[in-house]
């Protein structure tokens, strides 16, 4: 993987979110670094903050929760900013691929409208260089101008998830937020979904971090893994360590469980 520099793009330090009312702990002073071209996979129960840990540090907790900490991102805290510079942040230095990519686009109108408009918005391009644009971006992750001349709902949830990551790669995102972004679809659609994810970081130097249930797809894209429990990091290190020499009695737990059921299904751990 390419590794541009020795500096982290994005380090966070003691990142909390809490409810604003009660003030009940949601994350727990949470660590990480993230250099440019490498990827970090966050894994985790359900319910155990890995959603809300990703949103505070693209600076998108719900409203009624609060983040605290430092998030810097390429040395600036995005936690301290105004929302004005954290909206101009995200798209050209940040992008989220959420898990439900309709919920972010407009079912009434075309694919490719939409994403030219966001690139002239945010690039200020002319219409036909938008055009352009959206047609490169869509080619790089596989799809064909028919997909650009398409309603959403008249795609594929796996082309759908490869729209959004096109749209990263026309913003040429430094940091791409992937939260479960293969969670219901079919094995073909996941394994397209991962590969242009992989060709991000390879070709491109973005830096990723991988939100997903399936440590499979965490063990084939991360170099390093986050653990998450109860809202509290448990476990930290290499992906290799972490599956390999796992130190934490959940993450064991977690790695006994998959190997368990690759056997029971006639995979190969």
């Amino acid at each position: 993987m390419v590794h541009e520099s020795d500096a982290p793009l994005l380090c966070a330090r003691t990142v909390s979110v809490r409810e604003s009312l009660s003030s009940r702990v949601l994350v727990d002073g949470v660590d990480l670094e993230l250099r440019a071209g490498a990827s970090l996979g966050i894994v985790g129960e359900s319910g155990s903050g890995k959603t809300l840990l990703c949103r505070a540090l693209l600076g998108l907790v719900p409203r009624g929760l609060e983040a605290r900490g430092t998030v810097l991102f390429e040395g600036r805290d995005v936690l301290a900013m105004a929302e004005r510079e954290r909206r101009i942040l995200r798209g050209v230095g940040m992008s989220l691929v959420a898990q439900q990519a309709m919920t972010a686009l407009d079912p009434l109108e075309k694919v490719g409208s939409q994403l030219a408009s966001l690139f002239r918005d945010r690039l200020h391009l002319g219409r036909s260089e938008a055009r352009e644009l959206v047609l490169d971006s869509l080619l790089k992750v596989g799809l064909d101008e028919r997909v650009a001349n398409s309603y959403p709902h008249e795609l594929s949830g796996g082309m759908l998830q490869r729209c959004m990551i096109a749209i990263s790669l026309g913003l040429e995102s430094r940091l791409v937020v992937a939260d479960e972004p293969t969670t219901a679809l079919d094995a073909q659609s996941q394994y397209e979904v991962l590969l242009a994810l992989k060709k991000l970081v390879q070709e491109r130097g973005t830096a990723l971090i991988l939100v997903s249930h399936d440590l499979g797809a965490v063990q084939m894209m991360a170099d390093t893994v986050l653990v998450l429990q109860g809202g509290r990091c448990v476990e930290y290190g290499s992906a290799q360590t972490v599956f390999n020499a796992p130190e934490h009695e959940y993450t064991r737990y977690l790695v006994r469980t998959r190997k368990a059921l690759s056997v029971n299904f006639g995979r190969k751990p």
